[in-house]
């Protein structure tokens, strides 16, 4: 079981799909209030560990706990403390932001439904748009509405599983900054990516899974002691081709 200082327990966790093995006992802790990035690319395995943590997939061996809770004895209850974004967003495009915000809060029958959709929308810097139907909202704005339709009824541990797939380079750094400020607020997030500059620019810790194993884990400071001393030398440093998206958009605002 989980201390009070770690939000997610795993251990040994395995996973099969007939002579496809996806994970191969997979062990990992996260802390409370902390950003937890799980890096690899496609296949690796990302997306079954997500779906074993929120009880949508049973383990084949291991254990992993949520909050404390087993998620294999005591599913109904890990359900209670964890919201989960997936790859896509799940939002209603027929309806306004803030109508989807109240649908969801009514649905968790809760007080003050219309209060909680303001209080997202202001977060989430989405008020002036919150009246507008969300077919009409960039993807930046769909991904940042459907992470606060998330954290309605404020659950301890959220898992975003690859959450700005799609999405462009300004969209991204939006998803970016809503992702900060979750944790800063004290809420456990476990991050999905394939996308190395993500991780480096959210987690707390990372792990990089490879072939159904975590093959490394630690702080980005401790991942980059793996590798030789740099050495130093005048490279003249060009902008990256994100840096030269930015500035052009930016200036055209």
């Amino acid at each position: 079981m989980a201390t009070r200082a770690q939000a997610i327990r795993v251990r040994g966790l395995e996973k099969s799909y007939k002579t496809l093995h996806v994970l191969r006992g997979v062990d990992f802790e996260v802390e409370r209030g902390s950003i937890f990035a799980l890096l690899g690319s496609n296949g690796a395995g990302k997306t079954t560990v997500v779906r074993i943590l929120s009880t949508l997939l049973k383990a084949d061996a291991g254990t992993a706990s949520v909050d404390g809770l087993d998620v294999a004895t005591r599913p109904a209850s890990v359900r209670e403390v964890i919201s989960l974004t997936g790859q896509f967003a799940a939002v209603d495009e027929i309806l306004s932001g803030r109508e989807n915000l109240v649908l969801v809060a009514r649905l968790r029958h809760l007080k003050q439904p219309g209060k909680i959709a303001d209080d997202l929308l202001e977060r989430f810097s989405l008020a002036d748009a919150g009246a507008r139907k969300v077919s009409t909202y960039s993807g930046g704005m769909r991904r940042r509405l459907d992470i606060a339709m998330s954290l309605i009824g404020n659950p301890p541990v959220i898992f975003l599983d690859e959450p700005t797939t799609g999405l462009d380079p300004e969209a991204r750094i939006e998803v970016w900054a809503a992702v900060k400020e979750l944790a800063a607020r004290g809420t456990t997030v476990l991050l999905t990516t394939q996308y190395l500059d993500e991780a480096e620019q959210l987690a707390d810790r990372i792990a990089i899974l490879h072939k159904g194993r975590i093959i490394v884990n630690g702080t980005l400071a401790e991942l980059k002691r793996l590798l030789p001393p740099a050495e130093a030398e005048y490279v003249e440093k060009q902008p990256s081709l994100e840096d030269i998206f930015l500035a052009i958009v930016g200036a055209d605002k």
